[in-house]
Parts: C-alpha cells; structure tokens; sequence
C-alpha cells in the first residue's frame, strides 16, 4: 500500500465497539457506579420538587393556610443543601473519572504503538496517530464520564417523572405522554445524519493533523521551493472540507434538540388543556395541575439532554472506531507465545534469557519484498563471521538497507531462514536480538533534553563516566566540552540545536553506550562535513574492534578497512572481498572507486584554487 486509506464506518450504533470500552473502564468501575448513584439521588430530590409544589398549593396557597409552612420551608431546604452536596461530588468525580479514562486510553494506546513493527510507521501517516493519541481519546473520556452523568440523571428522572404522573392521573399521564413514540422514530432518522456527519469530521480532522504535522516538519523544505501559497490553497480545501462535514453534524444536531424541545411543548400543552379542565369539572386539584405542568417539563427536559447525550454519542463512537482500529493494528514482528512466555517482550522484559549473543549471522536462501509482486532480494545467501566488519556498496534500491533491517528483525524473510549463533533468529526473543543492537543512522534523530540524556538513551542505567567514557570513544568529548553547560546542554527538538556532524557524533555515542554485540552504520558519515567525517572514521576503528558490524556507505574511502566489502546489484552480490581484492579484480567496485577518488581529488584541487 503506498498512500495511507482510512477505512471507512456504517454502522449506526455497534454494540460490540462499546463492550470493548469496557477494557478501559473496568479500573474505574467502582467511582462510576458511585457516580451512578450520586445521579440517581440527584434525580430523586428533581422528582420530589413538583410534589412540594404540589403540596403547597394544595395545602397553604388554595385553602389559605401557612399552618405547618415552617416545617414545609425547613424541609425544602433541606432537600435544596443535598442537592447542592450531590452536584458538588458529581461534579468532582466526573472530572476525576474524564482525566482517568483519558490518561489510561492514551496510555495503552502509546504502548501500543511501541509494539508495532516498523513498517506500519513507513504506510500510516503522523498526523493520522496524533489525532487518535489527542483529540479522539480526549472525546471518549469525556463522553464516557459526562455522558454516565446525564444518562443515569436524564433516565432515572424520566422514570420516576413517568411513574408518579400515572400515579397521581393516569388519564392525563397517557395523554402528555403520546408524543414519545413519535420522538423514538425521529430519533432513529437522526441517529443516522449525524453519525455520518461525525464519522467525516473525525476522518477529515485526522488528515488535517497531518496536513499540519508536515507544514511544520518540511518548512525549510515548503521556503526553499516557494509553496507557501500551494501549501495553502491545499490545506484551505481540507479545512473546508471539515467546515462541510461539522456544519451538517452541527446542522443535525440543531435541528433534533428543537424537534425534541417542541415535541415536549405539545405534551405540556397537552397536559395544560386536559388538566385544566379537570381543574374546572372538579376532578382534578389545582396542586395536581401545577405538579403536572411541572412534570411535563421536566419528562421532556431530560429527554433534551439525552437527546445531546445521543448525539455526542455518535462523534464518540466516530472517535472509538479509529482509536480501536489503530488499538487492534496487529505487528507484522513479533515473537510467539511460547517465546513471549518465556522472555517477555520489549514493554514487559524478562532477563531469564541470559544467552550472550556472539554475532555470526547466516541468510539462506532468503526472499524478500516490501510489496507481495516486487521481491527485493530472492534465494539470497550469506555467511557474517561473528566480530567480521561487513561492508554494503551498491545503487540505491539495490537491497543494501534490506539485507541490513532483515538482520536486524526489523522485517522478517517471506521464505528463507536467518540464523544468529546457528539458531533461527524467529526461535528468539526481538528483545535477545535487537538489545544487542547499535544502530547509527544517515539523519539522526534525537529526543528533546539534555546532551547526556540522549546518550544515555542508549542504557539507561548508564552513568556519567560511562556516557564521558562513550563520547571520548567517538571523538565527541571535546565539543560537548565546548557547549556553554557541556554534558546538560539542551540539544532542543529533534537536536535542532546542533549542528548535523555534532547530532550524529551524539547518536553514535549513544549507540556505543549500549555496548551491543552486532553494529551498524547506515549512511552515518554521507552528510557530515569532512572533519567530523575524519572523528568518525577514527571512532569506528575503535569501536567496531570485535562486534559484527555492518557499514552501508556512499563513500567508499570510509570502508576500505572492512573484513569484507558486498557489491550488491538487484538483491545480488555481484563482487565481495577486502578493498584490495576488489580492486585488482577492476569489476563494479574498481569503477565505482576509481570514479569517486577521481571526484574527490577534483573538488579537492577545486578547494585549494579557491582558498
């Protein structure tokens, strides 16, 4: 799949999406059922309101009597003040249970995502993951607390309002009533419109995400071409495009609280026109008329905010079904259960597994591609001494960066075996293979913090001579020393504070710290100036001394020292042996060389001239 397709959703309310929510709401489950029962004593004392109402009329107002009205007015208080203190703790534990539930989604969600193979990073786009990991887990955490809330508030109060209006006349109870099935099949004929109207809001939100995550990362790219104005013109067709989709859920959403709203007026109307001529012919009292305008409001009022609570429910399950489908993304990598039994994984480590790794590495007969029809390498065959430094050269596309992430796990052959240690890498745990990994990339990447920090990342129980011990050991000690606070400068976002040369020496003490037992250098001195490439070059031959190592390089010069050099060509090796060896067989390599040194020395005559 070469662009990212997010699936699309139909079905009105699934019933399954929200039994799984039950994964993240069982830890709160004993602070929701007390929230539940705080609403349901909230809706208790709105019930009995009418029947004071009621009482008063009938008792005081009618008759003219203010006998007992001191007791009337102390227990109406009362039931003002557990009011208040059943708000106040709702209100609290809500917003307790929203944080919780919002934290606990994202959290499994993140360690999620450092379960998944790497290329599901390589098709899903950054904005798409942003959008789930914020603005969706934040919408089910508060849809799940505030939506309990007026759920079991709007429901229980409905019920009871229902109940004692039979109770008080049954007659005029079925008469305000015969408006609910009507509002059933309205609700039906909504729930549809703005389910699909949320589902394209939360669907266009994430390619905006996007859209925003690459006009920050590619500035510098977005000024040297000049596209600000393209830049614009495409994002203003995606906003406008969410404008579309969030007027219409918005559209929807207006239109059925009003229906709702005169709906419940018609049953008030109702209940005015039939009570108030029971009033007249003496059947009904004046008190039973006020409780039961009063309950007519209030039947309707929580239908209203059920009604919000039903249509907040379809943007929340817009949002679920993308968290939960970026939740069940199964890794392409990953050890089976037997193994994982017994070593754990890279989230939940177990050390049982306390077999060193010594390095040789064999691919027999390995076949491999990224797309089902293009096989990048096919039948490919090598054998890598444990401790031997080998060196890829090759076209880009030839398979160089392939046969290194195979090694690494990072992919898995499609038929094939690799072995490490004369065992099938698949009969191990990643943990055991890719804990004994250092890997130093073309463009580094560091993570915001210190200097130390980050090489540190590389073990973290590393301590400040052995992070001194590692920068000494890739020659980059002297300029950090240089640095206004040395080893705790700020390194800023993605190493935006230094220069390329000094990331990159940073990311290979970083991968030195770790002590690894296999090594590899990808491109690492293909976009360093030559001073630092020269620091470099002098750190490998230290470093490399005894580990398996793999070296993809540009440069040629930076690789004659190797055990053995690959000449890779369309997934094949085409020419191998030391850089002397290869030289005197004047094939691919000898012309590749020769070409280079001949560049190299023009530009570096060029240099001279015009110094």
């Amino acid at each position: 799949m070469n662009a990212f397709e997010e699936q699309d959703y139909h079905k009105r309310f699934d019933r399954q999406l929200w039994r799984k929510m039950l994964i993240f709401i069982r830890p709160f489950r004993q602070r929701l059922l007390i929230l539940g029962m705080f609403m349901l004593a909230l809706a208790g004392v709105d019930a009995v309101f009418p029947l004071m109402s009621k009482y008063a009329v009938d008792h005081f107002i009618v008759p003219g009597n203010l006998e007992g009205l001191g007791y009337f007015a102390l227990v109406f208080a009362g039931l003002i003040i557990i009011q208040c203190i059943n708000i106040y703790f709702f209100i609290a534990l809500a917003g307790r249970i929203e944080t919780g539930l919002t934290y606990e989604i994202r959290k499994q969600g993140f360690e999620h995502l450092q379960r998944l193979s790497l290329n599901y990073y390589g098709r899903t786009p950054v904005g798409w993951l942003m959008a789930r990991m914020t603005s969706d887990c934040q919408r089910l955490g508060e849809f799940i607390s505030w939506g309990l809330v007026d759920s079991v508030w709007g429901t229980s109060l409905m019920v009871l309002t229902a109940s004692i209006m039979l109770v008080l006349n049954l007659r005029l109870a079925l008469i305000t009533l015969t408006v609910v099935p009507l509002l059933v099949i309205i609700s039906i004929y909504f729930q549809k419109k703005i389910l699909h109207s949320f589902r394209l809001v939360r669907k266009t939100n994430s390619r905006i995400t996007g859209s925003f995550n690459e006009g920050i990362a590619g500035a510098k790219t977005t000024k040297t071409l000049v596209r600000e104005r393209d830049n614009l013109l495409e994002f203003q067709e995606l906003s406008g495009k969410m404008y579309t989709s969030s007027v219409q859920a918005a559209v929807f959403s207006s239109l059925f609280l009003p229906v709702v709203l005169f709906l419940g007026s018609i049953g008030t109307g109702l209940a005015l026109w039939q009570g108030g001529g029971g009033v007249i012919s003496g059947v009904v009292t004046y008190g039973t008329l006020v409780a039961f305008i009063s309950y007519s409001v209030q039947f309707f009022e929580p239908l209203w905010e059920l009604a919000r609570v039903f249509a907040e429910l379809q943007n929340a399950q817009a949002s679920a079904e993308r968290v939960f489908s970026m939740l069940e993304e199964k890794p392409e990598i990953s050890d089976p259960p037997e193994i994982m039994a017994l070593y754990g994984d890279v989230l939940k480590e177990d050390r049982r597994d306390g077999t060193g790794l010594q390095g040789s590495i064999s691919f027999r007969n390995v076949t491999f591609g990224y797309k089902a029809d293009e096989k990048v390498l096919e039948n490919f065959n090598l054998e890598v001494k444990a401790g031997e430094t080998i060196a890829l050269v090759g076209e880009t596309g030839s398979g160089k960066s392939t046969i290194v992430n195979l090694a690494c796990r990072f992919y898995e052959p499609e038929a094939g075996e690799i072995l490490v240690d004369g065992i099938e890498y698949r009969q191990r745990s990643l943990l055991w293979l890719q804990s004994n990994l250092g890997y130093v990339l073309q463009s580094p990447h560091l993570f915001s913090g210190t200097i130390a920090d980050n090489i540190r990342y590389g073990r973290l129980t590393a301590g400040a001579e052995e992070i001194e011990a590692a920068a000494r050991l890739v020659n980059a000690h002297e300029f950090i020393m240089l640095q206004e606070k040395g080893y705790d400068t700020e390194v800023g976002e993605g190493g935006s504070l230094l220069s390329t040369g000094q990331k990159q020496l940073i990311s290979f003490a970083r991968a030195v710290v770790a002590n690894p037992r296999i090594f590899v250098l990808d491109e690492a001195t293909s976009s360093v100036d030559t001073e630092t490439e020269r620091m470099i070059q002098d750190a490998i031959h230290q470093v490399l001394k005894n580990r398996t190592s793999f070296i993809i390089a540009h440069r040629l010069s930076t690789i004659r020292a190797a055990d053995r050099i690959l000449v890779i060509r369309h997934g094949r090796i085409e020419e191998e042996g030391s850089h002397q060896e290869l030289l005197r067989q004047q094939g691919y390599y000898y012309r590749m060389y020769t070409h280079q040194f001949l560049q190299e020395r023009e530009e570096g005559l060029i240099e001279a001239e015009t110094g």
